[in-house]
């Protein structure tokens, strides 16, 4: 049902082709290229600059976006900003911190002039495709699944640094990306939805990171086949492949869009040129397409639904050893195979969630009514839970009786919250299986906490399935086994909901107005500039395959603090090393009493002294100041979420660089750049058990020394010499480190230390 193409190729009248002319004009004849080249304001359409249309935040990020925006001297927001509260909605949790958040944002909303949506309303994708999407547009979001190309527009999700930047009128800077064709032919059998089709998509292309950090262009005849709200369902699971962007050939059917959103003005046509280039192509036969199930722990743990309960007891057992492994723990701890129904050989699940962005549609909620419509959950512990993505969304359910018809199937209707998205909402029991038409499945973002020994696990598949599993009281099964009349109604959007209750104010700002502070919102610490030399404690060391930003720092309860900075840091790796932040403390520690001063043994940890002299022995003295900080290493950090604290909270700990083979984002590698820490890559490197000789091996409790550090960033250098101090055997090694392709702006917000301390020193030096 998919296959790739692993080369450049030309596409002409819906055909590839090897050869058809020059591929560097080829390149200019894809959508993406227009897109990106008409919103850079650099003039080097090969690293671009680029200014977007608008931004967009949610509740667990406009906190800390706009106090830094604060402190680098914002007076009015020169775009619009969209404040959405659709992540800390529950505000019973934490006491007041949650509400507080809230009013910050709607005095902020009216004091700079921002667009703020209340609680309940809608989570943030749907109120920025009902409101804000636009052909040709570009929009920035600080939530990594900020994907609007099927409605013409290019949208990317990225850490709060970065549309700060776009706040104090700065750019992003990227280099052009690869463009990947997805074609699109045939269509979906009945049953198949747009989850069952993005999940065929990821898994076929996440592991050989075959489209990571490039633009997926969706072309082919296959696009008229899909409504507007399916092509939206496949758009927005594009993050999971770990893309930079998408952007859909646009029809009459998105234009039908964006008139029935009373925003004609916002459609116009897209489509490449008669003949354009891709560096690859995704082919997808949607009549092909399976209903879908992503299985514990990675949206890219996809098997058919016809597959797993065919081979349920084998497939569960290898995911259960498999994720054991991964997150450490003891044999038998997971019990998924417990979960095969002796009965009939399927797996038996014990809830099932409709929500959020991606599963929360009019569309995914009418066909789940479909199908449970004269049926009924059972009396028994499975439940089903359904979350309209926006109130114009759940006003037409109601008005058409789709809400009645699930409610009287035994399903929960809740309002617009992305909870279930990432472990707020809908916590299954201790053991407990969850099917979920959310956007991950990573480990503990169902909200258990292993700490206290509970585990869950969740498992994605698209809105039908689930309905249908429902119908079966809970026994896996997909949509297309069930002969199914459906009869989705006409979505009539009524804009007075919004009208009612959003603060619409771009353009409005009120500079005298006052900015209202809960006592849990913090200023964010002063973050030092990077010394001349500097010395790393090593303070953890992961060796899986992939680390995700859940891991680095939880979501779920930990978001209550994220306007907290030194609380919510308390919390960073919680889950994965939890010794971390005391080994942290430690060096940070030292790192204060030090205070960058001329080298100075007396006020150092005797193994930072052994370091440092051992290094002084193999280069030379350590000519200026020394910094002192702690140092993460990882094998591929950063999978997932856009959330910049999986950063700061390592730099509010006095954390200083990442040392990866690779970094699984562009938005994580550009959170630790914003948040003044160095991006180091070390292929060479052994992480704990990984493989490597002796003499690669970094271990908690070493220490690194990069002299000249300071000079090597500002003069442009792409790799840096290293000396690491092994404390176990006294031995130092020396390595090659590279810091990749800087841009002027990234290496001086680096040496500033942050990109606060950089916004500072822009205001001295101007005067103000």
């Amino acid at each position: 049902m998919v296959k790739l193409i692993e080369h450049g190729v030309f596409l002409k009248d819906n055909r590839f082709l090897d050869e058809g002319g020059d591929p560097a004009v080829g390149k200019k004849g894809t959508i993406a290229h227009s897109i990106l080249t008409s919103h850079n304001v650099g003039g080097d359409d090969k690293h671009l600059k680029i200014r977007f249309d608008a931004l967009a935040s949610h509740d667990i990020t406009y906190v800390g976006i706009l106090m830094t925006a604060r402190a680098g001297g914002l007076e009015e927001l020169p775009l619009p900003y969209v404040l959405t509260n659709c992540h800390n909605s529950l505000c019973a949790v934490g006491g007041t911190i949650n509400e507080d958040d809230h009013m910050f944002g709607l005095s902020a909303a009216k004091k700079y002039g921002a667009i703020y949506v209340p609680a309940h309303q809608a989570v943030i994708h749907a109120f920025m495709r009902e409101m804000m999407s636009g052909c040709g547009k570009m929009i920035l979001g600080s939530d990594s699944h900020t994907r609007y190309g099927a409605l013409g527009t290019m949208a990317v999700g990225e850490g709060g640094p970065e549309l700060v930047k776009q706040i104090l009128r700065r750019t992003y800077d990227v280099d052009m990306p690869e463009v990947i064709a997805v074609h699109l032919t045939g269509k979906p059998r009945p049953g198949v939805g747009p989850q069952d089709v993005a999940l065929a998509i990821i898994g076929a292309v996440f592991s050989k990171k075959f489209v990571k950090n490039k633009v997926l262009e969706f072309v082919g005849d296959g696009i008229a086949n899909l409504p507007i709200e399916f092509r939206n369902g496949i758009d927005v699971m594009t993050t999971e492949t770990t893309c930079l962007s998408s952007i859909w050939t646009t029809d009459a059917e998105t234009q039908r869009y964006f008139q029935m959103h009373g925003r004609p003005e916002a459609y116009k046509a897209l489509a490449p040129a008669d003949m354009a280039y891709y560096d690859g192509a995704v082919l997808v036969d949607l009549s092909k397409v399976e209903p879908m199930i992503a299985l514990p722990f990675h949206p890219s743990n996809t098997y058919t639904v016809r597959q797993l309960n065919e081979n349920a007891g084998d497939i569960l057992r290898q995911i259960e050893i498999k994720g054991e492994e991964q997150l450490g723990l003891a044999p038998g701890t997971l019990q998924l195979t417990d979960k095969v129904d002796p009965a009939t050989g399927r797996v038996r699940v014990d809830q099932g969630v409709i929500a959020g962005c991606a599963g929360g549609t009019y569309d995914n909620l009418c066909a789940a009514a479909d199908i449970l419509r004269g049926t009924s959950i059972g009396a028994d512990s499975f439940a089903l839970s359904a979350y309209p993505a926006s109130q114009p969304a759940f006003v037409r359910m109601l008005d058409t009786g789709i809400a009645s018809e699930l409610m009287r199937a035994g399903a929960t209707l809740r309002t617009a919250f992305c909870g279930p998205c990432f472990g707020a909402g809908d916590v299954p029991a201790n053991g407990g299986l969850s099917i979920r038409h959310s956007t991950r499945n990573f480990p503990n973002r169902e909200g258990s906490k292993p700490g206290e020994g509970q585990f869950a696990s969740v498992a994605l598949m698209d809105a039908r399935s689930i309905a249908a599993t429902a119908a079966a009281g809970g026994l896996l099964t997909g949509a297309d086994e069930l002969d199914v009349e459906y009869r989705t109604p006409d979505y009539k959007f009524d804009t007075s909901i919004y009208e009612n209750r959003v603060w619409f104010g771009y353009g409005k700002a009120d500079k005298n107005a006052e900015l209202k502070f809960g006592p849990n919102i913090k200023d964010w610490p002063k973050m030092p500039a990077l010394g001349d030399n500097l010395v790393l404690g090593v303070a953890s060391v992961i060796d899986d395959e992939v680390t995700t930003t859940d891991e680095l720092i939880p979501s779920g309860e930990s978001s209550s603090y994220r306007s907290n900075p030194f609380r919510l840091s308390r919390l960073t790796l919680s889950r994965r090393d939890p010794e971390y932040v005391n080994r942290a403390d430690a060096i940070h520690a030292a790192a204060q009493s030090y205070a960058g001063e001329e080298y100075d043994p007396a006020l150092l940890d005797q193994n930072a002294v052994a370091a440092m002299e051992a290094a002084i022995a193999a280069c030379g003295k350590l000519e200026g100041s020394v910094s002192i900080g702690s140092l993460v290493c990882a094998v591929r950090p950063g999978d997932g979420s856009a959330r910049e604290q999986a950063a700061s909270c390592q730099r509010v700990l006095g954390g200083a660089a990442n040392i990866a083979r690779d970094y699984a984002t562009k938005r994580y590698r550009s959170n630790l750049i914003n948040w003044g820490m160095l991006p180091l890559t070390c292929p060479e490197m052994a992480m704990g058990k990984n493989s490597g000789t002796m003499e690669d091996e970094i271990l908690c409790g070493d220490w690194l020394v990069l002299p000249g550090i300071r000079s090597a960033v500002a003069d442009g250098a792409e790799t840096v010499t290293g000396y690491l101090y092994h404390t176990k055997d006294g031995s130092l090694t020396k390595h090659t480190f590279s810091l990749g392709s800087l841009t002027d702006d990234e290496r001086k917000i680096i040496l500033a230390g942050s990109l606060t301390g950089r916004a500072r020193e822009e205001r001295e030096e101007a005067g103000k």
